[in-house]
């Protein structure tokens, strides 16, 4: 079988598969299940065309390890067939984790499993069914390869996983602003003591990827409309999960009543193999099928929730830099209560707080290395002689409440 496949992406054009490993991975049902996860979870409810998936955004970071691959090794870098390998499988797989509705639903279907602990262990099954062969590319993916800059092309503050996503939504999003040059910053990395830096020239370039990244946060990721329909999903599981448990029937697909009946934690994952056959049948379309369901459930809040969703009928929310007064939102519950005819502990599912953050760069953390014609490493924000880069280090904190609009019309 001919396993050399070429992908034509909107994004990069064609994309080839290199070797039989990586055609084998994509080929796998794991992976596969990723084309029915949107990439953007509900974002399609403020920008119609974000209605990308995970599936493309793993082909496209693989495209752009490719690239970077070869650019480090196009200057005296020694990188072996299997090390390049390896990082394109690591960054393949570094979202087979991710469970429907992307991060939206992350806490609400599971205990505290973060989805890179469940892709590092998919990543340990698909690992025994290849034979061992992918054992270099959890080392890197875990950060355990003596050579860290191949860990850093795969997770740090300028991976390939962040150039592709930025590229990719502001290309299906519409949103020009988050458009990035990728190429030229892969053209500007370089390795200096297996670290991953920026040669001294690419400065401004870094400096344009992380204003596109801030804007992308507040106007896509963290847009509050977006942030209203998310919130509302959560409740949606929230409620579908306390109600399966408290022994009402909740017509949902057989893995998704599964996971809203047991709660369970990454040891559960561990023990039980049979947790994460399960997990990897689910998709967005076991969500929107229990939401078309609930619609006509008999519980009030459960019917109410999801038949918004499924007509758009969303939130009204509000935005401060500070948390809103305890004595407003009890005002507002209070609203709620009394327009709903539902009782306090179930109005809180119609008025949601929380908070929003956002920073686009970390200085401290794993710091963006500029090497410079000096042969010294410093950190971009020091490198940099403009302001914007210690500007985008600071970070920003909204406080939001959503309440149905009904009350707001009172």
């Amino acid at each position: 079988m001919n396993k050399k496949k070429i992908f034509n992406d909107p994004v990069y054009g064609f994309i080839t598969v290199p070797s039989d490993l990586l055609f084998d991975i994509i080929q796998h049902p794991y992976f596969q299940r990723l084309r029915r996860i949107k990439q953007l979870g509900l974002t399609e409810f403020v920008y119609p065309g974000a209605l990308h998936t995970r599936f493309h955004h793993a082909l496209g970071a693989m495209h752009l390890m490719n690239i970077a691959i070869q650019s480090l090794s196009g200057k005296d870098n020694v990188i072996s067939d299997k090390e390049c390998e390896a990082s394109m499988a690591a960054i393949l797989l570094h979202d087979v984790g991710h469970g429907p509705f992307s991060h939206a639903l992350e806490t609400a279907i599971f205990n505290q499993v973060p989805h890179e602990q469940i892709s590092l262990h998919i990543m340990e099954l698909l690992n025994e069914e290849f034979g061992g062969r992918l054992q270099l590319a959890i080392d890197i993916f875990t950060d355990s390869y003596e050579r860290r800059f191949f860990h850093q092309l795969v997770s740090s503050q300028l991976d390939v996983d962040r150039l592709d996503y930025l590229n990719r939504d502001s290309f299906y999003t519409g949103v020009s602003e988050g458009k990035i040059g990728a190429d030229r910053l892969l053209k500007m990395l370089n390795v200096y003591e297996d670290q991953l830096v920026v040669e001294e020239k690419g400065i401004y370039s870094i400096e344009s990827f992380l204003v596109s990244r801030r804007l992308m946060y507040w106007q896509v990721y963290m847009h509050k409309t977006v942030t209203s329909a998310e919130q509302m999903v959560m409740k949606i599981m929230q409620r579908a999960r306390e109600l399966t448990q408290r022994g009402i029937d909740v017509p949902a697909s057989q893995n998704l009543q599964f996971f809203l009946r047991e709660s369970l934690s990454i040891l559960d994952f561990e023990r039980d193999p049979s947790i994460m056959r399960r997990f990897v049948s689910l998709d967005d379309y076991d969500i929107w099928s229990g939401i078309k369901a609930w619609a006509e459930h008999e519980d009030k809040i459960l019917s109410y929730l999801s038949a918004c969703m499924l007509e758009r009928r969303l939130f009204k929310i509000m935005l401060s830099p500070t948390p809103f007064d305890l004595t407003f939102l009890a005002d507002v519950r209070e609203l709620a209560q009394e327009h709903f005819g539902v009782t306090a502990e179930e109005a809180e599912y119609l008025v949601i707080t929380g908070k929003i953050s956002n920073n686009a760069y970390e200085s401290g953390g794993e710091n963006i290395n500029v090497l410079t014609k000096m042969s010294t490493v410093v950190d971009v924000a020091e490198a940099s002689d403009l302001p914007n880069i210690q500007a985008l280090s600071k970070k920003v904190e909204k406080y939001y409440v959503c309440y149905p609009k009904e009350i707001s019309d009172i």
